[in-house]
């Protein structure tokens, strides 16, 4: 049984959460929290397999509180919960570690398997949201923008034409045995492929590669 925790400031929200989940799948809630200080106690009294965080809250919030987490409790995976006017914040959450975001309003269904799927390994990068913090991103880079060199940008990370084709899998949503099959290699060799390409992009997991290749425009003829 996969035992989740909830960290919201607006009670309310807390605890039809809860009961909306519990009620709906095998998931186990085993605490609930207000603020980001209240979830680093919690996850020092419960064995927490995931985390539902919400971004801005008092005392701490989401994003500082997903950090420290991450720090002390690597395996405990954490979903941000967030609404439009948070995207801003999305990156800022998955470079600190989180394994996806989904938003407050989603539908029930759609949240347990999210869970389910981070629960196993994967990340949760919703279409319709990842389009809108993607556009924000280019907003901003577009405000931003310098005149530099096509060429020094389209690379900068040094990544290798198979790193570059794993990368692309990773955005299409593909599995490591996926990939190994699409690519005709071992697993143990996407695996080393993968981390790689963490290493290389500075990032923690699968969303916030995923992220960065969006942010950066790292891979051609994407699927998001």
């Amino acid at each position: 049984m996969i035992k989740a925790a909830i960290v919201e400031d607006q009670e309310i929200l807390r605890k039809s959460l809860k009961i909306v989940i519990e009620s709906i799948s095998d998931i186990e809630i085993i605490g609930t929290a207000e603020n980001g200080e209240k979830a680093i106690a919690l996850c020092e009294r419960k064995n927490i397999d995931i985390l539902l965080m919400d971004i801005q809250m008092p005392v701490m919030d989401g994003v500082k509180a997903t950090e420290e987490i991450k720090k002390r409790w690597p395996n405990i995976k954490i979903i941000i919960l967030t609404t439009f006017q948070d995207v801003t914040y999305v990156l800022n959450a998955l470079n600190a570690g989180a394994e996806g975001y989904i938003l407050k309003a989603v539908d029930p269904e759609f949240l347990v398997q999210g869970i389910k799927m981070v629960y196993h390994g994967g990340s949760l990068i919703p279409q319709q949201l990842a389009k809108e913090v993607f556009g924000q991103i280019q907003s901003t880079k577009n405000e931003h923008s310098e005149q530099l060199d096509h060429n020094s940008m389209k690379n900068p990370y040094e990544l290798n034409n198979q790193e570059l084709k794993v990368l692309k899998c990773l955005t299409q949503r593909l599995s490591n045995n996926d990939i190994s099959e699409k690519m005709f290699l071992s697993v143990g060799t996407v695996k080393n492929y993968v981390s790689n390409i963490y290493s290389k992009l500075n990032v923690k997991n699968r969303s916030s590669a995923i992220m960065k290749a969006m942010e950066e425009s790292l891979i051609e003829d994407k699927k998001y």
